[in-house]
């Protein structure tokens, strides 16, 4: 699990670094993509479910990256967009194309529409945080 982490944390650190994050805030934004994909294996162990466990992992990102943002002082995207590559579902999209290709369309829909669930689950989770770090902003201002 831990080298899954590790994994994790340095695609995060690539695509951080392709999406042109400042230097000082790279290590902040591996950290979220870390934590995210740390949480998706502990609840995918717990319950087996790829959706409950994307939902959790994008929650986790969701709520490290606001966190993070009131903390630096930074947008919570600088630390969100990087920090749901490891959940996004690629395999899903790329075996519904090959699917397709192949011509099982049965087999399509299926893998394609697992796909689209975990990635709204992760839009979800993501929305969920960022209303509730905002509530939480307006909260804190009173």
């Amino acid at each position: 699990m831990l080298l899954n982490v590790l994994f994790a944390f340095l695609s995060t650190l690539g695509f951080a670094v392709l999406f042109n994050i400042p230097r000082k805030y790279l290590l902040w934004a591996s950290t979220t993509g870390a934590t995210g994909w740390l949480v998706y294996l502990v609840t995918l162990n717990m319950n087996d479910s790829l959706l409950i466990a994307s939902f959790f992992g994008g929650l986790a990102v969701g709520i490290t990256g606001e966190m993070l943002a009131r903390i630096l002082r930074q947008p919570a995207t600088l630390f969100v967009v990087p920090g749901i590559i490891p959940l996004v579902p690629g395999y899903g999209i790329y075996y519904t194309m090959l699917k397709i290709i192949q011509k099982d369309y049965t087999q399509a829909v299926s893998v394609g529409f697992e796909a689209l669930l975990i990635a709204i689950a992760i839009a979800s989770a993501i929305i969920i945080a960022s209303t509730l770090g905002r509530v939480m902003k307006e909260w804190l201002k009173v």
